[in-house]
């Protein structure tokens, strides 16, 4: 498999908690800006960001993690996941809750070699299936689960964002 050039994939530090949020509010605003409102997205703030990845990089959480994409130095995207929190979930079940790249990241091969690499993680760590959730209208997300081996599994909901209910589907793998 041809990877990233000059890119590193490896596990967040908590010195990494400031980049991550400004990879998540960068991310956001291009990736949604068709779905969510313009009001919606000019509110994010990195540093309410930054203070959640204090808690969710926190080294103390077993069977989570989250694994950052680091160029030169910079991170350019992350990936998290856990264990899953679906009702339905089926023991040995991990849930990727984030996989984010700024868009200037994007193409360029950094978005699969993070989402495998937190594959190979979530498998060594004794998960045996992975989900994750996709608004229903991110085509773009959706091919590049399909490209990767996952497939929607007939599972749809609603997320609810302060500004709208969107429906969402549920991918899932057999890792």
């Amino acid at each position: 498999m041809k990877h990233a050039v000059g890119v590193v994939i490896r596990d967040a530090t908590p010195s990494d908690a400031r980049a991550i949020a400004e990879v998540h509010v960068a991310s956001w605003r291009w990736a949604y800006r068709d779905d969510l409102s313009a009001e919606f997205l000019d509110g994010l703030s990195v540093e309410d960001r930054g203070r959640d990845w204090d808690v969710w990089i926190a080294p103390d959480r077993q069977g989570t993690g989250t694994l950052v994409a680091d160029e030169g130095g910079r991170i350019v995207g992350f990936c998290g996941f856990a264990p899953s929190r679906d009702d339905d979930a089926v023991k040995g079940t991990a849930e990727i809750l984030t996989i984010y790249l700024l868009p200037e990241a994007t193409g360029r091969g950094i978005g699969r070699d993070l989402f495998a690499a937190v594959n190979d993680r979530v498998r060594a760590l004794g998960y045996d299936r992975a989900t994750l959730w996709v608004m229903a209208s991110n085509e773009r997300s959706r091919r590049f689960y399909e490209m990767a081996g996952w497939s929607w599994d007939g599972t749809t909901s609603e997320h609810r964002f302060d500004c709208a209910n969107l429906p969402i589907v549920r991918y899932a793998a057999e890792l």
